[in-house]
């Protein structure tokens, strides 16, 4: 019998993501990814000035470093990435899946962070720092239409990339869905709702809160809205001016702290 079109769609895809690999760059990012034992290290590339910086991180890898000249860096990278020297080839994180993540052990209570078409890979790497220092359980983004997991990414997120799950889902108002069914209560960000973030969890903050950030400019899509379990807004002081996405996910993460 021949496979149903989505399922050899499914496969291949999933083939796709098998063979994907990333550089990551900069002394920061590459010393959390030698670190991190649970990154697959391929390759690393870096100038002598930059092995020495990065100290004992290398040798407790197990990773045979190649030495680079600076003048003509061996890593295929753009040449507009400041990589300080240091380029590392990575396999992209397994987190598992959105109830392996969301229902895993961890800060009580658990907060989870959603991004609707958030495309810039400077936000979503602000938006994971954020999400370290907070607590909260995962970031999830679509897997199109969002950052994917890229060097740029990794460089801002500072090194909460390899501590701070990353999950990409096909469908965003499936994964609200998802959630609400393992008892979140899923709130929406949009600058013009009549009820502010810290009114939707008075008495409530005993609850695991997923928040939902959309893209700057279009905001949340109508799909995500109408999935969401209420639309909130983040309390200003004046009438003018707005947050970009990543500094209203920490105040979001803050305000919404259990």
């Amino acid at each position: 019998m021949k496979k149903p079109d989505w399922v050899i769609a499914k496969e291949q895809a999933k083939r796709v993501a098998t063979n994907e690999t990333i550089w990551l760059f900069g002394l920061h990012a590459v010393r959390d990814a030698l670190e991190n034992p649970k990154r697959e290290k391929l390759r690393l590339v870096v100038t002598r000035n930059a092995l020495e910086r990065l100290g004992d991180a290398v040798p407790a890898s197990g990773m045979e470093p190649e030495i680079s000249d600076p003048r003509k860096f061996a890593a295929p990278l753009d040449p507009q990435s400041v990589h300080q020297g240091a380029a590392l080839e990575v396999k992209p994180l397994d987190w598992g899946s959105l109830q392996d993540v969301a229902l895993r052990e961890g800060p009580m209570p658990p907060r989870i962070v959603l991004l609707d078409r958030v495309t810039d890979p400077h936000n979503v790497g602000a938006i994971l720092r954020s999400a370290e220092v907070f607590g909260a359980r995962a970031v999830v983004a679509m897997q199109r239409h969002a950052a994917p997991e890229t060097g740029a990414l990794a460089k801002t997120a500072s090194g909460a990339l390899e501590r701070q799950p990353y999950l990409r889902v096909r469908n965003l108002a499936d994964a609200i869905t998802e959630l609400q069914q393992m008892g979140y209560l899923v709130l929406g960000l949009d600058g013009e709702a009549d009820l502010t973030i810290e009114a939707a969890v008075d008495g409530k903050r005993d609850r695991a809160v997923a928040l939902v950030m959309g893209a700057e400019g279009p905001g949340l899509r109508d799909k995500t809205r109408e999935t969401c379990d209420a639309l909130v807004r983040i309390d200003a002081a004046a009438a003018f001016g707005s947050l970009n996405v990543s500094n209203a996910a920490a105040v979001a993460l803050y305000a919404a702290r259990g």
